[in-house]
Formats: structure tokens, sequence, C-alpha cells
């Protein structure tokens, strides 16, 4: 049985930690599921371990792309099944670790997205139309068309809400239709996934701590490098948590206190969604670290629950 390990939760509630020492213990690697690790020289922002913080576990889907290109879901999907293919081949166990909730459930649903569908000239009209009549109004044809896919995507993931749009354009079915479709096809690999939790306060704690870590680190300064590269308020990547409100201060559109207080309650509201999203999923096993936060025992609960199923990690 080809079976995968998945490690998911909202943004600071130490998945990278765990998913590390998890492989160390199961002979693992790791394969990112998150959409901003897949940048390259977007390390800081994106809280993406450093080499010595790897101990020496193979990660794959980071630092795959620039941040000026275009990168989908089921380019996700596409490249996590060839590396995790090669790390089962290779006799290793496959972590998926991250908190992008649509890549997550793109492996663990075998969503199939219709990635042959592509009509750049439809997507920089809508673009443009995002930026001439606002989000908002991009946001609501998609609501006219698939109200289910409205309430899943924010108004803010402009890219999210064209691809949708794209989709029906060409389908006539909505993505939401498409994806229930493709849910009926069974995956090739056994998913084991389990969930971090913990109370809303000490997370937001979490969050606010790892900002100021990531300002004393350099986030500033990694942002004023990728402008001078040439990466700027139109690059896809620079839309991001992190990136965005640091590059407004650079641009002298906001003060520097207020910048730090948009990323940290930013991010605050993404794990608010993140805890939405996951919430919705079945069969998650969830690990509360207001009760323990103990990796060992963590590995332990894990690996009890995959030998329920007659296979010794």
């Amino acid at each position: 049985m080809n079976i995968v390990i998945v490690i998911l939760g909202p943004t600071a509630s130490g998945k990278t930690k765990l998913s590390i020492e998890l492989a160390k213990d199961i002979d693992g690697e790791i394969v990112s599921a998150d959409s901003m690790q897949i940048y390259k020289y977007m390390d800081i922002g994106t809280a993406k371990p450093t080499e010595e913080e790897k101990q020496g576990i193979k990660h794959h889907l980071i630092d795959e792309i620039t941040p000026d290109e275009e990168f989908s879901v089921a380019r996700f999907q596409q490249l996590a099944v060839k590396y995790i293919d090669d790390i089962i081949n290779r006799g290793k166990i496959p972590i998926v670790c991250g908190g992008t909730g649509l890549y997550i459930d793109s492996l663990i649903y075998n969503i199939e997205f219709g990635d042959t569908i592509c009509d750049w000239e439809l997507r920089e009209r809508l673009r443009k139309e995002a930026l001439e009549k606002g989000n908002e109004y991009l946001h609501n044809k998609l609501k006219e068309i698939d109200p289910e896919a409205a309430e899943k995507i924010h108004m803010n993931n402009v890219k999210r809400v064209i691809r949708a749009i794209e989709v029906y354009t060409y389908t006539h079915k909505t993505i939401s239709m498409l994806q229930k479709e493709s849910r009926n096809n069974p995956s090739k690999y056994k998913f084991y996934v389990f969930g971090l939790s913990m109370g809303r306060e000490k997370l937001y704690e979490r969050i606010n701590q790892r900002v100021d870590r990531m300002i004393e680190k350099g986030l500033v300064q990694e942002v004023k490098k990728l402008m001078e590269m040439g990466y700027d308020k139109s690059t896809i990547a620079m839309q991001g948590i992190g990136y965005k409100e640091i590059l407004s201060y650079l641009r002298g559109e906001i003060s520097f206190d207020e910048a730090v207080y948009l990323l940290k309650r930013n991010t605050r509201r993404y794990a608010k969604r993140q805890f939405t999203w996951f919430n919705r999923m079945k069969d998650v096993h969830w690990i509360n670290l207001d009760e323990t936060h103990d990796l060992q025992e963590i590995i332990k609960n894990i690996k009890d629950v995959v030998a329920t199923s007659g296979i010794i990690l």
C-alpha cells in the first residue's frame, strides 16, 4: 500500500518542525503544500525552513519557481504526485506538509481541475476588470455563476476567482461541480491526515511573535531586494501576506508600524480561514497542541494511528 502522511494546520502552528522530526523518525521526505514557499528568493516572509532547520531531510516543492511565474493548483498536483511517486519508489515515506487547503484537497480527493483549459486573453481581461472595477465586482461575477465556489474563495484571491470563471466559460460546469465529479475517482495512495489545532488566542500570539521574528531576521531587506530584482506590486507572489504589506511601506504608502500591524492582522485572518477550510475536511486526526506539545509523543500518536491499518512505520 502506498501510504502518504499529511500534516496540515494553520500558519504558525508548528507543522514544519513536526514534519521534520517525523521524517527523521520514519525515514521520510517532505513535500511542501504551501503556496508561497514554492517561490525562490522569498524565504523570511514565507517562514521557509533553513538548511539547518531541515536537519538533512529532503524537501520538495520549495524554491521551485521565480516570483513572476504562473503556478496553479493543477501544476502543484502534477508535481506533488511526481515527487510522491519518486519518494515511494526509493523506499521512503512521503510527508505532505502545509497549510494551503486547496493544494491538500487536490491530492487527498484526487481532484481534476481541467488543467488543459488556458485562455490568457480571458485571464488578462478579467484581471483588468478587477483592477479597474475592484475585486468585489469580479467576485460578484463568480457568485452569479458558482455561489459555492464564491463562498470558499476570498474576493482578494483574484487568481482563483479568475480560474473559476475561466473553467465555467469553457466547460459550462462550475469548478465546484467538476471537483465533486473528480472526487469519485479514488486516489492511488492511502492518506493519513493529521491536523494541528490550538486555542485561538494562543495561535494568534504565536503569529504575532512570528511576525516580530520575521522583521528581526530582515523581512524588510528581503522585500527591498525583491523590488531591486524587478518584482513589484503587479507580480503574483508579491501579493502574498508578508510581502504586500512591506511593499506598501517601502513605496511610502503606509508607515512601518502600520505595515507590521496589517501583516499581523492579515496573517491572523488567514489562519481563521485555514481553520474554516480544514474543519470541513473529513477523516482528519486532530492533534490538540493545548493538551500536548511534546513532539515525540505526537509522533508516537501518529504511528499508532497508522498501525491500526496494520502498517508499522
